[in-house]
């Protein structure tokens, strides 16, 4: 029986020995450079990766170009086979997945098993969509004419991927292009690199040809641009910043005008009315945004709160959030894990002195926990006004600003007056409210008394500065397809 022991023991000896995939061959490459994977629970050198050259990158385009004519041609009956046997390996392997998430990552194991069971969910979504890219016949002008219309892949794409969700957004990236019959070339988070090379393990392990999949690594910038910038690579996909997305988006522009799918930065209201069950909402609210310590793009992240009940959810989302245990993400009990890096804890201070300065209330937390370890404590502050930092820029961590409004009409005035549109939230046991908010909110992801809006069935993407495209669901394969319309006179 395996013990939590030896799979911790088991975690970091995959630190061991960190290595890219290229061309089917697990390689620390030829450059010389390698920078330390940081366990954020305890600020400690899990291990070094090996980063990329120019060499590595190039050969890992030209595997995935080599590889594209064979694998786009490959039924989708094969691929759904081999996408399903990756899920299956995923599953099997999901406990050890979730210790190498939650070293270098620092999620409580309870939420690193959970993206490993969405990760696992996803390759087997997209396993089954590869057998419904369905084309149409259309009716032809003439006799004997046959006019039809085809969906075929993309080609080779270049993905790149944050840290803070480690297998699940790579997941939605290799899944959706390999079922669609694209090659891929992904650039994981350095910081967290242990979690997607096992997903890429999964697929190589489940029959995976030579060059289908790359997994690189190197400085941002570098990679992003040469790949870019490749030749070889005909479509973009990117979860990030707006700021850095913006810059990718251009990139390819200027190089071939390569299809984009664009997933960045949000900022999500969470507008409650005072006709719902305000203990039950604050607490669904408290551990939204303290779900994985804040550092989630679609988190409840703003919240505006009628005025009837503004005192009461204050009350009860601190007494929830003063319920968080806050320590490694590998201890038992943990409920709320470290940041992901020092310079978060720094981002954290400056919300909330910025908020402090114009005149808000720290309710609970506000501080640095401890000496060792990136750890923040659970914030709520109230009576902010719009202009705070914090209800203007997404915080990425445990902070909560609360506002109080007091009609319909100004709570999605509030609500939409940032650029962003990722994910919106609103909790009313009105019919005619729940209408007026969902039609009102300007995002691409809409929860009306749930945060449940990040499903492998359904699509993912924001709208205005807050991207492009979109990733799950059947949107999600298309993203990855061409249409070409055939006109064929005998």
């Amino acid at each position: 029986m395996t013990t939590p022991t030896s799979l911790k023991t088991q975690a970091q000896a995959r630190f061991h020995d960190l290595r890219m995939l290229i061309a089917g061959e697990w390689t620390r490459g030829s450059g010389a450079h390698a920078e330390a994977v940081i366990d954020p629970s305890t600020e400690s050198s899990l291990g070094d990766l090996p980063l990329a050259c120019e060499a590595d990158l190039a050969r890992a385009a030209e595997a995935a170009q080599a590889a594209f004519p064979a694998w786009s041609r490959t039924s989708a009956m094969e691929r759904r086979r081999i996408l399903m046997e990756a899920a299956r390996l995923i599953r099997e392997r999901a406990e050890l997945i979730a210790h190498v998430m939650t070293l270098e990552q620092g999620k409580p194991l309870a939420e690193a098993r959970g993206e490993v069971t969405g990760a696992a969910e996803i390759f087997e979504w997209y396993a089954e969509e590869a057998r419904r890219i369905y084309g149409r016949v259309i009716p032809p002008r003439q006799p004997n004419a046959r006019h039809w219309v085809q969906h075929e892949a993309v080609g080779p794409v270049a993905a790149f991927t944050p840290w803070n969700f480690p297998a699940l957004t790579p997941a939605r990236k290799m899944a959706g292009a390999l079922a669609a019959g694209c090659t891929c070339v992904i650039k994981p988070a350095e910081e967290t690199p242990a979690t997607a090379l096992e997903l890429a393990r999964a697929c190589v392990d489940a029959g995976l040809p030579v060059g289908v999949l790359n997994v690189v690594f190197g400085v941002p910038a570098e990679v992003s641009g040469f790949l870019i910038r490749h030749p070889a690579i005909r479509k973009i996909t990117f979860t990030g910043s707006t700021q850095v997305g913006m810059q990718l988006a251009s990139l390819a522009a200027r190089h071939g005008a390569k299809r984009c799918t664009m997933e960045l930065g949000g900022h999500a209201p969470v507008l409650v009315f005072d006709d719902c069950d305000v203990d039950a909402v604050a607490q669904a609210c408290a551990a939204s945004r303290l779900r994985n310590a804040g550092q989630v793009c679609v988190a409840a992240s703003r919240f505006y709160v009628q005025r009837g009940v503004h005192a009461r959810f204050v009350e009860r989302f601190a007494e929830f959030a003063g319920r968080a245990v806050v320590g490694s993400g590998l201890d038992s009990g943990t409920t709320l894990g470290p940041l992901a890096n020092a310079r978060r804890l720094a981002a954290m201070d400056g919300f909330v002195e910025d908020a402090l300065a114009q005149g808000a209330s720290l309710v609970t937390g506000g501080a640095r926990i401890g000496e060792r370890g990136y750890f923040f404590s659970p914030t709520l502050v109230t009576g902010m006004p719009d202009s705070a930092r914090m209800m203007r820029e997404e915080t990425f961590g445990p902070i909560a600003p609360v506002a109080a409004f007091d009609t319909v009409e100004e709570a999605l005035s509030r609500a939409n007056a940032l650029p962003y549109g990722l994910a919106a939230y609103a909790f009313t046991d009105s019919a005619r409210t729940a209408r007026a908010v969902g039609d009102g909110l300007q995002s691409g992801m809409v929860g009306i008394n749930t945060f449940g809006v990040s499903l492998a069935e359904a699509p993912f993407g924001g709208v205005r500065e807050s991207g492009y495209g979109s990733e799950g669901g059947t949107e999600g394969l298309q993203a990855y397809l061409t249409t070409k319309f055939i006109a064929h006179l005998p």
